[in-house]
């Protein structure tokens, strides 16, 4: 049943928007497409790892893309308790908007440690089979989910190389 699920579910990957080289105005247009996309593929689950930037801004899409399409679900990976805490009160409001709104929350960890990310990046692959990613090319941690979901087999899409063609 797994198996079957995770054909239809999609997973988003980015940089922090200090990391980015292009703006939210200049993102959201090029995310909304390859989540367009993903639909007209089947896809019908994404699963967002709540960070800010590209991780928000998909869930913010995916949320009003569901308005329409009942048959959308959006999922929050949240790495550990307290996440959203460090953000200024627009973004907490946001994120909370988008946990309320979403139609399951899992907490990855119980705690913050060190690698917590990367277990909330690779639990994201391993229930997803598209990967939608917003990479610049730089080593982070955008570039080792991707190297993750390359090893596991996954489809990786980068919006960045797409918009180049």
């Amino acid at each position: 049943m797994e198996k079957e699920k995770r054909l239809h579910r999609c997973c988003f990957t980015g940089h922090r928007p200090e990391k980015l080289s292009i703006s939210e105005t200049e993102a959201r247009p090029l995310l909304e497409k390859a989540i367009d996309t993903a639909i007209g593929n089947g896809f019908t689950t994404f699963i967002t790892g709540m960070a800010q930037g590209i991780d928000i801004w998909a869930a913010e899409i995916v949320l009003q893309k569901r308005n329409h399409n009942a048959a959308l679900h959006l999922i929050c990976a949240v790495p550990h308790p307290g996440f959203e805490n460090k953000r200024s009160e627009y973004e907490k409001e946001r994120y909370m908007h988008i946990i309320q709104s979403a139609d399951y929350t899992t907490t990855i960890s119980d705690h913050y440690f060190r690698a917590c990310y990367q277990k909330r990046n690779e639990f994201m692959v391993d229930h997803s089979n598209l990967v939608i990613a917003v990479w610049n090319g730089a080593p982070s941690g955008t570039k080792n989910t991707i190297d993750y979901a390359n090893r596991k087999g996954v489809s990786v899409v980068n919006v960045l190389e797409v918009a180049m063609q």
